[in-house]
């Protein structure tokens, strides 16, 4: 499995607040988009999520976003390494994505940007 890059999950009250400070932070525009009632704004390395305190709630138990070639792949060496599979691999707006609980109980988003035109 190649990692690519790792991105950090930051849950947000005011994400218009916050935007301009991680741009300025990263050196480059937000890229923004909406997924289950949550406004996201991906900056870099920083990925803010605004959204419910529910859906927050849930988006806070993942750790980080692991950027990787292939989420296929990705999920065959978590399952053969001892990791459970608990959603997906799904389609989202940058490609595709699984979350993954891992024998420790750390849970990571896994992405790809297959499928992505």
């Amino acid at each position: 499995m190649d990692i690519l890059g790792t991105t950090l999950r930051i849950c947000v009250e005011d994400l218009e607040a916050m935007v301009p400070f991680y741009e300025r932070l990263a050196g480059t525009r937000a890229l923004r988009f909406e997924r289950g009632g949550v406004s996201v704004a991906a900056v870099g390395c920083f990925l803010l999520m605004s959204g419910p305190p529910q859906e927050l709630d849930v988006l806070r138990k993942v750790a980080a976003t692991i950027a990787v070639k292939d989420v296929d792949e990705a999920a065959e060496v978590l399952q053969s390494s001892g990791a459970r599979i608990i959603a997906g691999p799904l389609p989202s707006p940058a490609g595709r994505n699984l979350i993954a609980l891992h024998p420790d109980g750390s849970v990571f988003e896994y992405a790809d940007r297959r499928g992505v035109a």
